[in-house]
């Protein structure tokens, strides 16, 4: 193998690797915004979720609220349904 040959297969090894170097630039490229897509997704994810169980600590109250206003006013027409069928009998 002359000189000659051996410059144009160095320089050729060069270029596959420049292309090789570029290519792998861009595949980081295309990873750092799909981690970017990520990170925005989990962070939305994050505060739909604490969104959530805002709500349902809301609605656990507005149930225990319900609860204790709508129980005693249910016992409270049984117990004068019953009072009206004796009295009446």
């Amino acid at each position: 193998m002359d000189t000659s040959q051996s410059t144009a297969l160095l320089r050729e090894i060069v270029e596959q690797q420049k292309r090789q170097i570029a290519l792998q630039s861009q595949a980081l490229d295309l990873q750092r915004e799909h981690l970017e897509r990520v990170d925005a997704h989990l962070a939305r994810a994050e505060r739909v979720n604490a969104g959530a169980e805002a709500l349902q600590r809301r609605a656990a109250a507005a149930v225990r609220l319900i609860l204790w206003v709508a129980l005693p006013l249910v016992l409270i027409v049984l117990a004068l349904i019953l009072w009206l069928e004796t009295a009446s009998a």
